[in-house]
């Protein structure tokens, strides 16, 4: 009886790691991860040894029987093969709630990065502003100062000299007294310059000068 026990403890043994490796290769296909064919053996050996616990609760001999019988010994070992293919149910919920946790993990890091990107936007002119700028400006702010029109000079003067930082096109106009296609192409200029930027807040598009077209700005006066 020890020796067939013995025979019966390799038969789940053997068929659980073949179950096992089928599994893997079922569900890895392109992913060669030791970790998972470790899950993969070790659930599908466990699934194969609690087939005598199954037998015993129908009320089947056939483990009794597959001592005298190869025949039987076979069947026990396809069903022990059986219960270790099926536990890839197990393993293919652990592995879809793991792509689950992942993906939207994913999903909040990337949203967290555009959320910091954003206040980067917000943040930096602020800090510009509340920095103490060198004085004086060289040969290519001036001569980029000269290559702007009327419109453009007057609508950084009114980024520069406004209450807020962060200005609507709409305020910018009445300072500028200008008409609203001509003060937006010439925030457009002066943003494709490196000279202003844009924000887009809860509250719509705010524009704003950098630290270059601040400094500007102020030898304009």
């Amino acid at each position: 009886m020890v020796a067939h026990v013995i025979v019966l403890t390799l038969v789940m043994l053997l068929a659980g790691v073949f179950g096992g490796l089928i599994n893997y290769y079922l569900l890895n296909q392109n992913n060669k991860d030791v970790t998972t064919l470790a899950r993969c053996i070790v659930v599908a050996v466990g699934a194969a040894f609690l087939v005598p616990v199954v037998l015993d609760l129908v009320a089947s001999d056939i483990v009794g029987q597959s001592q005298g019988d190869a025949g039987k010994l076979l069947i026990y070992t396809g069903l022990c093969l059986i219960a270790a293919i099926g536990s890839r149910l197990v393993v293919t919920n652990t592995v879809d709630r793991t792509l689950r946790a992942s993906e939207q993990a994913c999903a909040q890091v990337e949203a967290l990065k555009h959320q910091i990107r954003d206040l980067q936007d917000v943040l930096q002119p602020l800090l510009e502003t509340e920095t103490e700028l060198e004085a004086g400006i060289g040969t290519e702010d001036t001569k980029l100062l000269e290559e702007l029109d009327v419109t453009a000079t007057q609508v950084m003067k009114s980024l520069a000299t406004g209450r807020y930082i962060f200005r609507t096109p709409l305020s910018l106009v009445r300072e500028a007294g200008q008409e609203e296609q001509d003060v937006l192409r010439s925030l457009n200029v002066l943003m494709a310059r490196g000279l202003a930027g844009k924000i887009h807040s809860v509250w719509g598009v705010r524009w704003h000068l950098s630290e270059r077209g601040r400094r500007l700005a102020e030898s304009l006066d």
